[in-house]
This record gives C-alpha cells, sequence and structure tokens, in this order.
C-alpha cells in the first residue's frame, strides 16, 4: 500500500462523507428504485484494469439510515467518534482471535466492556475480575445465538445429551425472529419454542404466571428448559422463575439498554442480578457505528487470558472495541446520557402531538423513545382499521421526506416512530406529523366518499325478499 496514495483517496472519502452528512436532507430517506436497478448500470464483468472510484450509482439504491428524518424500524446510530474507531480499526486491520494475536484488542474489549458493565451497575459477576465478563459480539442476534447453545450444552452435562429433543426456550411473543433462528441452528426443535402469549393488559410485557404455567405444563410432560426475556419484562419475577427451575435467563435488551447508563431509566433492568446474561447493541443508541453488541456473561473459562474466539462463533474478529473506546473517550457517559434523554424528550414532544388529535391513538405506553399509535379507523371499519393503517404507513413513505414502520398489536396493525438519529430536531419531528396528519385526512376523506358511494347503492337497489 501506497502511503501517499492512501493519503489523497482517504482525503478524497473524507470529504464525500462530510458532504452526504451536510446534504443528507436532499435525499429521500427510503430509496426510491427498483428491484435489479444496480444491475442494469453496472457492468456484467470486474474490470481487467484499475478503474475510478464511483458513488453516484450506489447511493439511489442507499436508504438512509443517518438521516433525521429516519425512524424507523431501531436506530442504528454513528458519530464522529465511531467513524474514527472504524477508520483506524481498518487501517491497522488485525485478526484478533487470541490474545497473543494482538493483545491490545483483547485488552481494551476486556476494559471497556468493564467500564460500561460498571455505568450500567451490572453485578459484579459481569465483570472481568469476577467470575465473567463481556464480550463484542457483530449483532444481538449473534448474542442470542451464543447464550443459546451455552445454555443448551450445560444443561445437556447436567441431563444427559440423550435429552436434547425435549429442551424448551420460553420467551415473549414479542422477542425478534433471531430466536427461532438460533433454535433451528442449536439443533433444537423449533416447535418447543414458546413464544409466551402477552397482551395489553400488561403493556405487552411477559406475565410472570404465564410462564410458570407454560414451565409447569412442559415438566408435566417430561420437558426441559431455557428462558429468554426482553428487558421491558418483570425481570425480578421472571429471573426467580428460572432460579427455581434451574433455567439459564438471558436479558435481551439490545435497543433500550443503552438508556440503563441514564440514573431514572436503571430500574428497568432492575433484576439483571438474576440473569446468566444480558446484551445491549451499542450500534443502536450509543453512537457506536455498526456493528457492535455487547453480551455480558456471568461465568467464563476464567483461563489466565482471554481469547475471544471461544466467546463467539466465528474465528477472526475485527478489532470492534477501537471505536467503543473513542467514544466513551470523545463523548463521555454525560454525553452519551445528554444524548439519550434528547431523544426520548423528542418522542414524548410526538406522544403528546398525537394525543391531541383525536383522530389518533397511542397504542402502548411509552418509556423511551419508540412511540406505538395508529389511525382510529371510521365505525364501519371491517377489519378494524388494519388496511388504512397499512395505506397510511406506504402513503407517508412514499413521499420520501419521512420514513416508519409498523408492527402488530393483539391483531392490530401499528405504526411506530422511534426517535434515535443523532441528527434529528424538533423541526423533523413537526415535518413527520404533519406529513401523518395531511395523509391521514386524505385517507378518511376518501374513505367517506367511497363509503356514501356505498350507502346511495344500497339505497338504489333495496333487497328483493
Amino acid at each position: 500500500m501506497d502511503a501517499e496514495q492512501l493519503r489523497e483517496q482517504a482525503h478524497k472519502m473524507v470529504d464525500f462523507i462530510a458532504d452526504y452528512y451536510k446534504t443528507i436532507e436532499n435525499f429521500p430517506v427510503l430509496s426510491q428504485v427498483q428491484p435489479g436497478y444496480l444491475g442494469k448500470l453496472l457492468p456484467d464483468s470486474a474490470p481487467n484494469y484499475p478503474d475510478s472510484l464511483q458513488n453516484e450509482k450506489i447511493l439511489p439504491g442507499v436508504t438512509h439510515w443517518q438521516s433525521p428524518n429516519f425512524f424507523a424500524y431501531f436506530p442504528s446510530n454513528s458519530s464522529i467518534a465511531g467513524f474514527l474507531g472504524e477508520m483506524l480499526s481498518a487501517g491497522l486491520n488485525i485478526v484478533g482471535f487470541s490474545w497473543i494475536t494482538s493483545p491490545a484488542a483483547t485488552e481494551l474489549e476486556t476494559i471497556v466492556l468493564d467500564w460500561l458493565a460498571k455505568a450500567l451497575q451490572l453485578p459484579d459477576d459481569f465483570n472481568s475480575s469476577g467470575k465473567g465478563g463481556g464480550v463484542i459480539q457483530g449483532t444481538a442476534s449473534e448474542a442470542i445465538l451464543v447464550v443459546l447453545l451455552a445454555a443448551r450444552d450445560k444443561i445437556l452435562r447436567r441431563v444427559g445429551r440423550n435429552a436434547l429433543p425435549k429442551l424448551v426456550v420460553y420467551a415473549s411473543d414479542q422477542t425478534h425472529a433471531a430466536l427461532l433462528k438460533a433454535c433451528k441452528i442449536a439443533g433444537l426443535n423449533p416447535e418447543l419454542c414458546r413464544l409466551l402469549k402477552t397482551e395489553s393488559s400488561t403493556n405487552y410485557a411477559l406475565s410472570p404466571d404465564v410462564l410458570s404455567e407454560s414451565i409447569s405444563n412442559d415438566i408435566a410432560g417430561g420437558l426441559v428448559g431455557t428462558t429468554s426475556s426482553g428487558a421491558v419484562d418483570p425481570l425480578p419475577a421472571l429471573g426467580k422463575i428460572a432460579k427455581t427451575n434451574e433455567l439459564w435467563f438471558h436479558v435481551d435488551a439490545a435497543y433500550a439498554g443503552s438508556a440503563c447508563v441514564c440514573p431514572e431509566y436503571r430500574y428497568c433492568i432492575d433484576g439483571v442480578e438474576d440473569a446468566d446474561s444480558f446484551d445491549i447493541n451499542a450500534h443502536k443508541w450509543f453512537l457506536t457505528n455498526f456493528e457492535c453488541s455487547l453480551l455480558w456473561v456471568k461465568a467464563s473459562q476464567g483461563n489466565m487470558v482471554i481469547d475471544y474466539k471461544d466467546w463467539q462463533i466465528p474465528l477472526g474478529r475485527r478489532f470492534r472495541s477501537l471505536k467503543l473506546w473513542m467514544v466513551l473517550r470523545l463523548y463521555g457517559l454525560e454525553g452519551l446520557r445528554s444524548h439519550i434523554r434528547n431523544h426520548i424528550e423528542l418522542a414524548d414532544y410526538f406522544e403528546e402531538l398525537v394525543g391531541q388529535d383525536t383522530r389518533f391513538k397511542v397504542i402502548a405506553p411509552r418509556t423511551f423513545s419508540l412511540v406505538c399509535f395508529r389511525l382510529l379507523p371510521p365505525l364501519n371499519s371491517e377489519d378494524h382499521g388494519n388496511k388504512l393503517n397499512r395505506d397510511l404507513l406506504d402513503s407517508v413513505n412514499s413521499t420520501g421526506s419521512v420514513f416508519i414502520s409498523h408492527t402488530v398489536l393483539s391483531g392490530e396493525y401499528i405504526l411506530r416512530l422511534v426517535v434515535g438519529t443523532p441528527l434529528t430536531e424538533k423541526r423533523h419531528v413537526n415535518m413527520a406529523w404533519q406529513i401523518l396528519q395531511d395523509k391521514a385526512t386524505a385517507l378518511l376523506d376518501i374513505g367517506q366518499i367511497c363509503y356514501h358511494h356505498q350507502q346511495c347503492f344500497a339505497r338504489s337497489f333495496p333487497k328483493v325478499h
């Protein structure tokens, strides 16, 4: 690699990225291209000789996750510190699968995970000075698979390998689809993955009574199991049940776990003391570029040095702790708390706007920066307004000015708006709400016209007896 060539090309790329962020609001948030667009623009074979770098054909096919008008799914934060950490990691380009392959990579990861364990007030057992420690996984999906394999092997050592077909996994029906994938990869019967029903009466948190009943039924049937739970569930009660039944208790706080560095939200993970493992995604809400999922476990191998290859599925691993270290140094815990609180305040503001329009309803209580809401249907709606809200989502997203997503709760199609992009300000929330109101008005007007025509048609053709 020629150092001066790197300097020249890197400067160009940094300029391009800086200009991209300066003009990011000019792009439609959701990509407007059709499937297969890129194949029509690029040659059908790789160039035989060096070619110039081209970005203009790529950008039209990008959905702009860092746009201040991106309110879909969950956030994927980026920051100057995170970007610089990624750049340094790419420049060093180490493969840190064991301590000797790059001692700094292993030791820095251990240190920053310990820092955050203290910031989150996790039990000492999750600290490297205790019996366990932390490790950076790619995503929470990988973390789920890792702890599922650990839970599987732990229980099989106790009850024997022949019990594999009888292992049961318990989780809320709000659990990410990654759990079912993990069960299949781990050789567990997907039919024995109990996705326990949640209801609006518990704000869609997993009821301890429902969990206890399911475990009792399975024990009576000769089955054994492990437990996975979301951080918004009643952890103390669920942890007690898991402990009584000698189950592995995993707490997946991928999105909201970052907020627990704020003292006023730490209560949301009360009960984590009984967990065997705990996970948050720093790349969602912690200004750390994707991917960076933080997993803590209570029990590790206890060797003199850590070889992180034994804490994950792949052998090789990147120097991911660099970007997390830089984020913590350049922003500090107070800077990160301010970042999170700002988003929660903006979500609270949006929730107030929704509550002021009687045509809309907030569906689930908001704790963090996610607001679940829907447009109330006319009284004559046959599908409880599901098509109406689906049409509203499509209409809003088709503008390109804003991007939101949806979920289904108790059989109802629900709109989701989550504030989480570092560039988002109050004016962006106002614009998103204005678009939602305008599109809702248009859809309701069309619905009234259709209903009026149906009534006229019915009057014109009376029933024949």
